[in-house]
């Protein structure tokens, strides 16, 4: 009986540390619609918990457990993943803008369709993360790897992405523009997919390797003041 009533989702409800507390047992459980602004859930083991549709702006999630977990279309801007992991979790739509994922591990985590402007990750532990339709507009992701990815609909204009490691990866509807590249390595990435614009001179030898289209090479040859005839 405790099994299946702890199967049955919470709706509704305001929650605090204490109430999640009380939540947490063998089964993971499901929140819809709850209320859990600036709630310090910090340190907390929620494996395999479900959010949907959740209120988690500056929320504290820093140190916590989450591995497996889900967030459907949640409200989260400036919530706070410090350190958190996060392996496995899946974040499908939502508003994570400004949100913080400082150390947080990152391995096979899946974030689609969600956006996450400002969002700083910075020292994050990445593997087989997965971007698709995503904003990240402003985000910083210094010595982030997408070796080997394919990001779909990534947006990437002004991020911080010094000394990433984009080798072997497939850009597919993305954008660069006015990123911060500088340390990045490119080689045998397919660039065609992405938008460009506004790569200075200083930048352009990180591409040495990659693949670019004949219109990018135009761009890009125009944007470092060579005149294209």
């Amino acid at each position: 009986m405790d099994d299946l009533f702890a199967s049955q989702p919470i709706a509704g409800a305001t929650l605090a540390r204490s109430d999640i507390e009380r939540l947490i047992g063998r089964t993971p459980r499901t929140l819809v619609d709850c209320d859990l602004e600036e709630a310090d859930l910090s340190g907390l083991d929620l494996t395999r918990w479900r959010f949907e549709r959740c209120n988690l702006r500056r929320s504290d999630l820093a140190g916590a457990k989450l591995e497996g977990t889900v967030w459907q279309s949640c409200r989260g801007p400036f919530a706070n993943f410090s350190g958190a992991n996060l392996s496995e979790a899946e974040f499908i739509g939502g508003d994570w803008n400004n949100c913080a994922m400082r150390r947080a591990t990152l391995t096979s985590t899946r974030f689609t369709g969600s956006k996450l402007t400002g969002a700083d990750f910075t020292e994050a532990r990445a593997m087989h993360i997965h971007f698709e339709e995503v904003l990240l507009v402003s985000a910083k992701l210094p010595g982030f790897s997408f070796r080997k990815e394919t990001l779909r609909r990534v947006d990437l204009s002004g991020a911080d992405l010094r000394k990433g490691d984009f080798r072997i990866t497939v850009f597919e509807d993305c954008s660069l523009r006015e990123a911060m590249v500088a340390g990045s390595r490119f080689e045998g990435s397919d660039l065609r997919g992405a938008d460009l614009g506004g790569l200075r001179l200083v930048d352009a030898g990180l591409f040495r390797g990659a693949t670019i289209s004949r219109e990018q090479a135009g761009q890009l040859l125009g944007e470092l003041g060579l005149n294209v005839r």
